[in-house]
């Protein structure tokens, strides 16, 4: 079934629509969810989320990309639950090394910071961002989401890309040194 239909169901509050996502996006979306967790049940739950947030979601959103849409909101959810489940044990997984190498380029935030200011901050990072993936290109681009996006390790990254480490490695921290002075350029704190 086409996305547009797939939308359109919702529209109509059909509930087929959350058996027709599960079957095209079921496995993408979990893929997304266990990049992040690394667990079946956690990454089930985040599933089965994602298809209620969806849900209650369209309309009144009607989503240009659904694979996207759904995958941004599968992504999300993975997070929080990873945060939840993960509170007390930080120096375990993925998670806390992609923290790090991102925190040499994204200024933790500073708790007494008013509410609309962040939000505001937050929204011109995060097009700052869009903006500059939008500048790179090919396998750069590639890596870049595969490791800060979908969570996956060097080696798999390496792996899908018939790479070598090293290689992946010295493209993420490119890219990260580019993206740093790409939001210093655009006058966001970094």
């Amino acid at each position: 079934m086409e996305d547009s239909q797939i939308i359109d169901l919702y529209f109509d509050r059909d509930e087929t629509a959350i058996s027709e996502t599960d079957l095209k996006y079921g496995h993408y979306c979990g893929t997304i969810a266990w990049g992040v967790l690394r667990n079946r049940e956690d990454s089930e739950e985040c599933v089965n989320d994602t298809w209620w947030k969806a849900w209650n979601a369209i309309p009144p959103a009607r989503p240009d990309i659904l694979s996207a849409f759904l995958g941004k909101i599968t992504r999300n959810l993975a997070l929080h639950m990873y945060e939840k489940n993960h509170a007390l044990r930080r120096g375990e997984g993925e998670i806390p090394e992609l923290i790090d190498e991102l925190g040499e380029v994204l200024a933790a935030k500073d708790s007494t910071e008013d509410e609309a200011i962040q939000s505001v901050e937050e929204s011109d990072l995060s097009e700052a961002i869009n903006d500059f993936l939008g500048k790179l290109r090919g396998e750069s681009r590639i890596i870049f989401l595969r490791r800060y996006f979908y969570m996956d390790s060097v080696e798999k990254i390496a792996s899908l890309l018939n790479s070598t480490e090293g290689k992946v490695k010295m493209s993420l921290l490119r890219s990260r040194e580019k993206l740093k002075k790409y939001l210093e350029k655009r006058g966001l704190s970094v």
